[in-house]
């Protein structure tokens, strides 16, 4: 259903907005993760999209990713604190 279960081992009176601000510092954003941060610069550098996702698709990476925003964190990622 999309829920974190490890929410039942917070402490109940935290309020739930700290709890996803404690999520959110624990991943980092897409243009800072190790695996996607070499092909954010790439654009950066004013390479073209396609070229970068090609890049991507070679290094065996989702491509879409680059469609989604820079400073959020890979949802999919579980990393523990």
């Amino acid at each position: 259903d999309g829920k974190d279960p490890a929410i039942l081992d917070r402490n109940p009176d935290d309020p739930l907005k700290q709890v996803e601000e404690e999520k959110k510092e624990c991943r980092p954003a897409l243009k800072d993760d190790p695996e996607y941060a070499k092909y954010f610069k790439m654009l950066k550098m004013k390479m073209p999209l396609g070229a970068v996702k090609q890049a991507m698709v070679r290094d065996g990476k989702d491509p879409t990713i680059l469609d989604r925003n820079p400073d959020e964190p890979l949802e999919e990622e579980k990393k523990e604190c």
